[in-house]
C-alpha cells in the first residue's frame, strides 16, 4: 500500500504537554492532523489500553487515523489504524502478519544503514532521526541532522519518509524542505 502521508504527523506525549491522550488527539485533529501516533512509555499496558480506547474513539469520531507506538498487541486489540515500530520492537514482518495488509506500519531508523535495510521490509513509511537533539527520549540516538535526512531521502526516496526528533515550530520548515 502506498501511504499518502500528511506533511505533519504529530505524536502524543502526556508528560511533555500534561494533557490526556484523548484530549491531545482531539486538539491535534482540530488543528488539522489527519494521522496521530499514540506514544506512551510510562504506563502499564492496561492503563495505556484504557487511554488508547478513548483516544481511538475521538480519532474515529473526528475522521482521523490513529496508530499505536511500539505495541502491536494493543494495535491489534484496539483495531487501530496501525503501529509505529522501533528497532527493538516486534519485526515489521511479524506485525504485518498480525495486523494485515491494510494496517499502517511505520519503522524508526537512526542512520542511513538502518534506513536502507528498513526499505526492504513490509512497511508503509520510514522514520529517520533524531534530526535535532530531543528531550522526549531518555537515551536518544546520535543526531542525524538535515544532511543525514537528505542522504536518507536520496537512498530510500521511493518510501514515504518521516523526520523525527527535536522538531518544533521554529525548525519545521527547514526539515520539510530537506
Amino acid at each position: 500500500m502506498l501511504l499518502n502521508l500528511p506533511k505533519i504527523y504529530p505524536i502524543t506525549n502526556v508528560r511533555l504537554c500534561g494533557l490526556a491522550h484523548a484530549e491531545q488527539v482531539a486538539r491535534l485533529i482540530a488543528g488539522g492532523a489527519e494521522l496521530v501516533q499514540l506514544r506512551e512509555k510510562h504506563k502499564s499496558p492496561r492503563e495505556f489500553y484504557a487511554d488508547a480506547v478513548e483516544a481511538l474513539r475521538v480519532a474515529r469520531e473526528l475522521g482521523a487515523r490513529l496508530i499505536i507506538n511500539d505495541r502491536v498487541d494493543l494495535a491489534l486489540a484496539l483495531r487501530a489504524d496501525g503501529v509505529h515500530l522501533g528497532q527493538d520492537d516486534l519485526p515489521p514482518e511479524a506485525a504485518r502478519r498480525l495486523l494485515g495488509e491494510a494496517a499502517i506500519i511505520g519503522y524508526s531508523t537512526h542512520n542511513i544503514a538502518q534506513a536502507v535495510e528498513a526499505a526492504k521490509m513490509p512497511i508503509d513509511y520510514l522514520a529517520i532521526g533524531p534530526i535535532y537533539a530531543t528531550t522526549s527520549k531518555e537515551n536518544p540516538d546520535p543526531v542525524v541532522g538535515l544532511e543525514g535526512l537528505r542522504r536518507v531521502r536520496e537512498a530510500v526516496g521511493h518510501l514515504p519518509l518521516v523526520a523525527i526528533g527535536g522538531i518544533n515550530h521554529e525548525n519545521a520548515r527547514e526539515v520539510i524542505a530537506a
